[in-house]
């Protein structure tokens, strides 16, 4: 099964290096050409309208679960879901992973990709990772 993670990055894959997420504030970030570059990927590669709603994922990363909490406190304040934090198996390295439902253009998302990095830099987190993306949930049809 492909999840939305996997779709991102194979849509990412010839623009974006991975970088280790110790690393990634100092590496170099996501750029408005490379999420162009996914948008028309997946317009060509889905079925799914990228125009409209799509629920988003954004990760951030660090060794402390603490900040990492903050960081959740403050963007569940702002209207987005808490999916949870977690650790990264065999590392001592924890993963945010927040969510939410909205429309992006690669413009408007790499605005948001940039309120993130900012974010991680003033609450100390070691990066801000980027995001995933999948079709919005439908809502239940009634009979």
């Amino acid at each position: 099964m492909i999840t939305r993670r996997r779709t991102l990055a194979i849509f990412l894959a010839a623009a974006v290096t991975a970088v280790p997420p110790a690393m990634a504030q100092t590496a170099q970030r996501i750029q408005l050409a490379q999420l162009e570059e996914m948008f028309a990927n997946m317009r060509a590669r889905t079925k799914w309208n990228v125009d409209g709603p799509m629920l988003w994922g954004y990760f951030f990363f660090d060794p402390d679960e603490e900040k990492l909490q903050r960081v959740a406190t403050e963007l569940d304040a702002s209207g987005y879901c808490v999916v949870g934090i977690q650790q990264v198996s065999g590392r001592r390295l924890f993963r945010l992973h927040v969510e939410r439902i909205e429309a992006h253009t690669p413009a408007s998302l790499h605005a948001r990709n940039t309120e993130f990095y900012a974010l991680a830099e003033k609450q100390g987190v070691a990066s801000y990772d980027g995001m995933d993306v999948g079709p919005a949930p439908t809502a239940a049809k009634t009979p």
